[in-house]
């Protein structure tokens, strides 16, 4: 007989780390990109935002573990989505999806139009699903495969939540990204802070004020542009910082691919 292949293990100590594991094709990106923007993404583009999303929800899988262990269960349940960002406001992402998923019904405090009208949930949702929202089922496939990486079983409710934030985040970074590119670079840094300023604003960073300023055409998003709209939507902190080195790894990996027969560089913009 035929000797058959041996099949890669699943999870365990030679299991592949979160890093290696690319849920979110760059396919997919470019598709959400598409639904926002007409600029062409490029591939080194598409790949830095997807490794950005990974590792968001990545990190929100590992609190709602977190939370989930603290009861003495393994698997996750649509509240430990929510507990997991109670617990760090940094994993707040995604916020368009809350309004439309009953995990988040009576967290979200009233709902009021521009003249301060009360909107009912049932109105809310009556009006037009964002794209981000619509979109949400196309990532279960790579919300699943993250979920795998990270050693956690999720109901399906979760998976749900998961992959609506996956897509609202996709989806405002997108925005941002074309944003960055329309007026040249980032113009817009700080967090909203709640009180009176405690003082001056901090100086900017070197790494952020290098992104105030962009090179380039006005009609390709970049990777660079992908790390210029990730330090917009997501606060400081250790989130941020990672999922800016994995899109700069991402990014890396994908240049690296020009000096392949028949890669141009232009496809690795």
């Amino acid at each position: 007989m035929t000797a058959q292949p041996a099949r890669p293990r699943r999870g365990g100590a030679g299991a592949a780390p979160a890093a290696d594991v690319p849920p979110y094709a760059s396919s997919l990106v470019k598709t959400v990109f598409r639904n926002v923007t007409s600029l062409h993404v490029s591939r080194s583009a598409a790949r830095a935002a997807a490794a950005v999303t990974r590792t968001v929800v990545a990190e929100i899988i590992d609190g709602a573990k977190r939370a989930a262990a603290d009861e003495g269960r393994t698997k996750l349940v649509p509240r430990d989505l929510v507990s997991a960002i109670d617990r760090d406001v940094t994993l707040e992402v995604g916020s368009e999806w809350y309004s439309w998923t009953p995990t988040f019904h009576g967290l979200m405090g009233t709902l009021r139009d521009a003249d301060g009208t009360i909107i009912s949930p049932r109105q809310y949702r009556s009006s037009r699903t964002p794209s981000g929202v619509d979109g949400a089922h196309m990532f279960e496939a790579g919300t699943k495969k993250l979920l795998r990486s990270r050693g956690a079983k999720a109901v399906p409710a979760m998976v749900r939540d998961l992959d609506g934030v996956a897509s609202v985040f996709l989806t405002d970074l997108a925005r941002s990204a074309a944003m960055v590119v329309r007026e040249g670079g980032v113009k817009r840094f700080g967090a909203v802070t709640l009180g009176p300023p405690a003082g001056p604003p901090p100086p900017l960073s070197a790494a952020d004020r290098a992104l105030t300023t962009r090179d380039g055409d006005r009609r390709t998003i970049g990777s660079d542009d992908i790390l210029a709209a990730t330090t917009m939507c997501l606060l400081p902190g250790e989130v941020k910082q990672r999922a800016l080195t994995e899109a700069r790894a991402a990014a890396t990996g994908v240049c690296a691919a020009a000096t392949e027969p028949g890669v141009s560089a232009a496809e690795t913009r």
